[in-house]
């Protein structure tokens, strides 16, 4: 393994699950790596292995209800606040004082919220396909997509029921969707696939009175926080238009749209690695 692997527990006494990559005592700014909402950390394996080849050190954290981190038994504490709150408590941890945030998703939106509650933290932010606008019809794909439990007996079943319930997600390389698969679904006790999160995790998106807050006060706290923005450029959920915002809102962000890529690009793209390899050679 090219990592450590770590645990740490939470204000509530949950356990989080962290991959912790390259040198602790490398003096640059450890990367955070937060993924998507079902995500977990195997999702930045490729990134990881890249970025810390040299030593610099990249934390890649399973969420509570994710991967190997413990399951909540109260799903009210599947929200935004609560996770800040784990990762407050993971940075206080590892005894991290200043980090790079790359933000897939609900990631990007993490980071934003670090701006907030925690600011002094951030050293800068990647925002992956996420702004302060969430198209409704890309968070409508991703709810039905993660509410129920689809048990599959082999990785081929696996991957064609991805490609069906996620018909805008785009990649480069056709190949990634095994890949996608496997960071997916874990085998359960009784040798099917399922899904490797806590299907529990949508109940806060479903209830009735549920409404995505304005985050544009959010994003306009990153004023002095270097920051960069990948779009895929086939993206149901980061519009055009939020993201020509957001750039005119901030007029230092580095803003870059990935080709052939919809909600998310991998960060292994062609496009994705050069400005990566260049926003965090400065940070």
């Amino acid at each position: 393994m090219n990592f450590k692997e770590r645990r740490v527990t939470t204000f509530d006494n949950l356990s989080l699950y962290i991959r912790d990559y390259g040198d602790s005592l490398d003096l640059r700014p450890p990367i955070l790596c937060l993924g998507g909402l079902t995500r977990n950390s195997k999702d930045f394996e490729s990134f990881a292995e890249r970025y810390s080849g040299d030593g610099r050190r990249v934390i890649c954290p399973d969420y509570r209800g994710r991967g190997r981190s413990q399951y909540d038994s109260n799903w009210l504490n599947y929200n935004p606040q609560v996770y800040i709150r784990d990762i407050k408590d993971l940075l206080a941890a590892l005894n991290l004082h200043r980090v790079v945030v790359i933000g897939t998703s609900l990631g990007g939106i993490l980071g934003m919220g670090m701006g907030t509650a925690i600011p002094t933290t951030l050293a800068a932010v990647v925002m992956n396909d996420i702004g302060p606008v969430i198209e409704d019809e890309g968070l409508d794909f991703i709810i039905d997509y993660i509410k129920e439990d689809r048990p599959h007996k082999d990785w081929d079943s696996a991957v064609i029921t991805i490609k069906k319930m996620l018909p805008n997600l785009r990649f480069q390389d056709e190949q990634i969707w095994l890949k996608m698969a496997k960071n997916t679904f874990r085998y359960s006790d009784d040798g099917k696939l399922c899904f490797d999160w806590d299907v529990n995790i949508v109940k806060p998106l479903l209830k009735s009175n549920y409404k995505i807050p304005d985050m544009w006060p959010l994003f306009k706290a990153l004023a002095d926080v270097p920051t960069m923005v990948l779009r895929g450029a086939e993206s149901d959920i980061l519009s055009p238009t939020c993201f020509a915002e957001m750039q005119k809102l901030k007029p230092d962000l580095c803003a870059v749209e990935i080709p052939r890529a919809g909600h998310v690009p991998t960060l292994a793209e062609p496009e994705s690695i050069g400005a990566l390899d260049s926003f965090l050679a400065r940070h």
